[in-house]
């Protein structure tokens, strides 16, 4: 038996509660997590604005040891480090044809599985975005494990497999920064402030960090924003006044929401590019005329796991720690416990802090 967060029911309280795990079959690891990342994502599938099967164990960011492997499984073995991959590609679908691995069709697939059964009364579990990463162990399919590349920590390796993939890549692949343009977080959480340390590694000029909470200006100095702007009715006209009049090169968009959205879009220079990298609801509407699409001449786009590779753009991220370019501590402001993972939610609904990581 191990523990594990459990939600029982969308918009039900979790439960950290003993859980029962079979042994890797064919294609299948066992993983000792060694941290796990608590990702919005997370407080998405409890409210229902992302849908998975239910009961399910949540969790999706994390990184571990394996502890076994299943018949034919040769990538990995027990011993090694790994960081867990909750979207893998399939390989086969159009997307993945396309080499759009970030879009697979079936990379969610594996969610309606029976992943395990409740220690106390035997009922059925399903893996929350695949890997059930909110417990002591997890078992996965092969293709959701990735070495961890040499010389990352395993606590930090946790936080490569969502936030900073998602936040490097939303600025380096979907934004495609340049060295000396401008650029605009929306949102200063953990992938928030990846993407303030990815646009300083591109090399941005000026990099404007927007949040609600004015507590988090020195998290989003320290991430690499040259400015902070605290989130009202004028940060559209305060990002421009930073920018000469003009907007910024790209914006993006760590919130989810219509309001942020819009304010990302007007906050873009004409010809620039907005990227939207929030999770938000089907009841968030995001409106435009067709007059100012033709007049700003903006590119908008949406961002699913920071059109990442994980297998190509793991041994990129890692090289940039290494050299100490990226961070990876300074996304995280608490660490806790399995039992301290509710009230990370209730943090993140209150806009409080950055990254908080569950350590075994």
């Amino acid at each position: 038996m191990v523990r594990a967060a459990v939600l029982p029911a969308v918009s039900a309280p979790l439960e950290i509660t003993g859980i029962e795990l079979p042994e890797p079959g064919p294609g299948q690891v066992r993983v000792a997590l060694a941290a796990a990342g608590v990702c919005h994502s997370d407080l998405s599938l409890t409210n229902g604005t992302m849908r998975v099967p239910v009961p399910a164990v949540l969790g999706h960011e994390g990184a571990g040891t394996v502890v076994a492997v299943g018949e034919g499984v040769g990538h990995v073995a027990p011993g090694d480090g790994v960081v867990l991959n909750w979207a893998p590609s399939c390989g086969s679908c159009h997307a993945c044809a396309l080499g759009e691995v970030w879009l697979c069709a079936n990379a969610l697939n594996g969610g309606g599985a029976v992943h395990a059964r409740r220690a106390d009364d035997g009922s059925e579990l399903h893996p929350g975005l695949n890997v059930a990463a909110f417990a002591e162990e997890t078992v996965v399919p092969a293709g959701c494990v990735l070495p961890v590349p040499d010389g990352i920590p395993l606590t930090d390796a946790a936080l490569l497999g969502c936030a900073v993939l998602t936040g490097y890549g939303a600025v380096h692949h979907s934004a495609k920064l340049r060295e000396g343009e401008t650029v605009a977080v929306f949102g200063a959480g953990g992938v928030g402030l990846a993407a303030l340390q990815a646009a300083r590694i591109a090399g941005a000029s000026r990099i404007v960090a927007v949040d609600v909470s004015p507590q988090k200006e020195e998290l989003a100095r320290r991430a690499g924003a040259t400015d902070y702007v605290v989130a009202s009715e004028n940060t559209a006209r305060e990002i421009r006044a930073l920018t000469g009049r003009q907007g910024v090169d790209a914006a993006i968009e760590c919130v989810g929401r219509a309001a942020t959205i819009r304010t990302a879009w007007e906050s873009t220079r004409r010809g620039g590019r907005t990227t939207v990298v929030g999770i938000g609801g089907k009841d968030q509407q995001v409106t435009f005329n067709a007059l100012e699409l033709f007049h700003w001449g903006r590119t908008l786009s949406g961002c699913v796991y920071g059109n990442s590779d994980p297998a190509r753009d793991l041994p990129v991220l890692a090289g940039h720690v290494r050299e100490g370019r990226l961070d990876l501590s300074a996304l995280v402001t608490e660490r806790i416990t399995l039992d301290g993972i509710p009230a990370a939610f209730d943090n993140m609904i209150a806009g409080k802090g950055g990254r908080a990581l569950v350590v075994f």
